[in-house]
């Protein structure tokens, strides 16, 4: 039987409590807002919900323009089309990361040049893109893993020298800091940001695009709105509502930005929350960690922890299938993350068969732990209980 599916039959069956890995969860005034949405008459994007939430993200972090999309994965896709992307382009990328960093660029025909991660964190190794570079390379993304920033300033030297963009994949990464002082998603050309269920802060599905360099800022509001000036001409800035370039349906609808806004106000109290879950975890299971069991997260310098997963590496593959069923067998769900891109069934054949070890590691051997806002301390203290009595046992 497959694993997945026998851990999670055995996490059903259970008769003990359940805790799952995830929760969605309603923290204030959602469906008040959205019986507002439904009250002022407009349900399709760019009304006063969406506003608000594009100038949350202006005001709160000092993105330099914001628009708000139905995903991360459609925010990336229209840095895809802002760039211009073209087949023989190539793009450099983490090979730990989710399909969306990367299926936006490969759909307009890039090569995708895949990167390995830190010996010590999933991050993108920055001191390993250099020599990645060619004169086809026309981007670098970057993940800010579990929502710890990479060394932004290194990859930022390293564009300017090249004549390259940056673009932060900051779905994990809201409200964190570089030396606290600098939100995420605001470095490079372009930052996109995630509200799907699993994320600290959420709509459902929802994301955000955040542009950072004015020369894209007039074609992100055409290709938002289907190709066409829609938003110049509702600001009576051209007399003809006409198609002008490509585009797609990108936009959030406003039911979802009026549930979005009322997690981005509370968002203080759903970090503070989630920070404090993620660091009775660390204490918990710090002894485990300091006699070998396996490796707890660390912080890359300058980077600040918004909380958003907590998760172990474990010293092999047999040992997080080990863990993952024992857990299950306590109704507890955990699981593995991403699975390296540069070995995936539709992209071994295209990478060029350099090894990136550590992309490997963490994919064998990875494990997120339940993280979200309605776990309780109990529910921690018992999941770290169950796995020091796997390890002692």
């Amino acid at each position: 039987m497959n694993e997945k599916i026998r851990f999670r039959r055995d996490f059903h069956m259970s008769n003990k409590s359940a805790i799952p890995f995830n929760k969605p969860f309603k923290i204030g005034n959602e469906l008040e807002n959205i019986q507002k949405a439904i009250e002022w008459g407009h349900l399709s994007g760019g009304g006063k919900f969406s506003e608000a939430a594009e100038s949350f993200f202006r005001k709160k972090f000092g993105v330099k323009n914001a628009v708000l999309t139905s995903s991360c994965t459609d925010a990336l896709e229209m840095v895809a089309l802002l760039l211009n992307i073209q087949p023989g382009d190539e793009i450099i990328a983490p090979s730990f990361a989710f399909v969306s960093t990367v299926n936006p660029f490969v759909m307009r025909g890039a090569k995708i040049v895949f990167a390995d991660s830190c010996d010590n964190h999933p991050n993108i190794n920055v001191e390993t893109i250099q020599e990645l570079i060619t004169p086809k390379t026309r981007a670098i993304i970057c993940i800010h893993y579990s929502g710890m920033a990479c060394d932004v300033e290194r990859l930022l030297e390293i564009c300017k020298e090249n004549n390259i963009h940056l673009i932060e994949d900051a779905a994990h990464a809201i409200d964190a800091t570089w030396k606290g002082s600098q939100y995420l998603g605001t470095f490079g050309s372009f930052g996109t940001f995630s509200f799907h269920e699993t994320k600290n802060i959420i709509s459902g599905e929802g994301g955000m695009l955040c542009v950072n360099d004015e020369q894209f800022f007039e074609r992100a509001d055409i290709i938002v709105e289907k190709g066409t000036n829609r938003r110049s001409f509702f600001r009576g800035e051209t007399s003809k509502y006409e198609w002008v370039d490509i585009g797609s349906s990108f936009r959030a609808s406003e039911l979802t930005a009026a549930f979005l806004m009322a997690q981005l106000i509370e968002k203080e109290k759903i970090l503070k929350k989630r920070i404090l879950l993620w660091n009775l975890y660390y204490e918990n299971l710090s002894e485990l960690a300091s006699s070998g069991c396996f490796s707890l997260p660390q912080i890359p310098e300058n980077a600040s922890n918004n909380g958003h997963i907590f998760y172990l590496v474990l010293n092999s593959e047999s040992d997080r299938i080990q863990l993952i069923k024992a857990l299950a067998d306590e109704n507890i769900l955990a699981v593995f993350h991403y699975q390296s891109l540069h070995k995936s069934p539709f992209y071994k054949g295209k990478h060029d068969n350099r090894p990136l070890p550590n992309a490997d590691r963490f994919s064998s051997c990875l494990l997120r732990l339940p993280l979200f806002y309605e776990l309780d301390e109990a529910g921690v203290n018992r999941i770290c209980h169950c796995i020091e009595s796997f390890f002692k046992g």
